[in-house]
């Protein structure tokens, strides 16, 4: 008669072992994507990157230039700054081609609004001051503080942050608002997407515990090229099942979510809190077995034996996935010869299960059932079955 597993609430590891320690962690993001990776490294997780997107300045697009000139003879009641790389963008095109001047004059006339803090600082950057910015950092709190205010008879500059915001745009026209949009840059397909490919073969594969995005755009984008390479079906099934979907905020979320792919996000909209999100939610998924005297916590690449990390070979990975999925259960031979691939005989059983214990350190971790077969030693009474 089998009973529930020992296990050890989330948090309790020793402190030798680092949070992410174990786990792989795929960073799609085009930019900080060098500091959100040293982020998810100093947490202990192994990274795989591959930009989803590639951002284009459009610094000698026409369209901008021409836009710009208009709001400095013609200044909008109101701008409304999206992202701080946007608007710094745009200002620095304009110092280009020189007429930041007359673009920074013409919002001194303006009421400025800034979806976050990073827009905020920028503004502020350029010599200028913020009327107002939401706390919850959306695109929605800011249309519906404009919708509130009243728009009608109005002149609204809205910031774009590399794709059109058509929703946006359209209730504020809706409200009587004319509505100039200020195209900064775009999104595209990375030049390159080979290591885009390898990224997603690594999720789809099994190789990834946890994506991370930044960006809607991102998010889309990796949907996008997956689809392009038919492996989209693969995709989704792989982040609705066992492999993470982090995102920095809930608007990331939006084209996961459309695919009823799960999604976790922090509070904060960060990326140092996105990190800490993940280091909490992911270690979580993984509760700690009590075995042998030992407190065991197997994770994607390697397993925590008393808060040590063992690094294990994907086979080995999956005999242990395998003895842990139902932790005291006897498991047969034929049952852990599907571990080891196509190829092997049943005399490979026994050869993976002595490296499986010389890996973990001690050999009584897994119990030989005579003529039965094996099982993780639980230290509960009567967990045989």
């Amino acid at each position: 008669m089998s009973t529930a597993p020992a296990t050890t609430p989330p948090g309790n590891e020793p402190a030798t072992a680092a949070p992410l320690a174990g786990f792989t962690v795929a960073v799609t993001a085009a930019r900080r994507a060098e500091e959100m990776s040293a982020l998810l490294r100093r947490k202990g997780a192994r990274v795989v990157a591959a930009p989803a997107l590639r951002i284009v300045p459009l610094s000698d697009d026409q369209r901008l230039a021409s836009v710009s000139d208009e709001l400095a003879l013609r200044p909008a009641d109101v701008v409304v700054a999206t992202t701080g790389i946007g608007f710094r963008g745009w200002v620095e095109a304009c110092e280009t081609w020189g007429t930041a001047e007359g673009l920074l004059d013409g919002m001194r006339a303006s009421r400025l609004l800034a979806r976050g803090p990073k827009a905020r600082g920028a503004i502020r950057a350029a010599g200028l001051t913020e009327e107002w910015s939401p706390p919850s950092e959306s695109s929605a709190e800011v249309l519906d503080h404009l919708l509130e205010q009243g728009v009608r008879g109005l002149r609204v500059a809205v910031q774009l942050h590399g794709e059109p915001l058509p929703d946006f745009t359209a209730a504020l026209r809706l409200a009587g608002a004319e509505v100039v949009e200020v195209p900064v840059y775009r999104w595209t397909p990375p030049e390159d997407t080979a290591a885009l490919d390898r990224l997603i073969e690594a999720v789809t594969g099994g190789g990834v515990d946890a994506v991370t995005f930044t960006s809607a755009p991102a998010a889309a984008g990796l949907l996008a090229r997956a689809h392009t390479t038919g492996q989209q079906a693969r995709l989704v099934r792989a982040l609705s099942g066992d492999v993470l979907a982090m995102c920095v905020g809930p608007v990331t979320a939006r084209p996961l979510m459309a695919h009823d792919i799960p999604t976790v996000w922090p509070d904060r909209a960060r990326i140092g809190s996105q990190v800490r999100r993940l280091a909490e939610e992911l270690p979580a998924r993984f509760p700690a077995l009590d075995v042998a005297g030992h407190r065991l916590r197997p994770r994607g690449h390697a397993v925590l034996v008393d808060g040590v990390v063992h690094t294990l070979s994907p086979t080995l990975m999956r005999l242990l996935r395998a003895l842990s999925h139902q932790p005291g259960r006897v498991l047969d031979r034929s049952h852990l010869l599907t571990c080891l691939g196509e190829d092997a005989d049943s005399h490979a059983v026994e050869s993976a299960v002595a490296r499986l214990r010389t890996a973990l350190g001690d050999p009584r971790i897994i119990q030989t059932v005579v003529k039965r077969g094996y099982r993780l030693a639980l230290d509960t009474p009567d967990c045989t079955s």
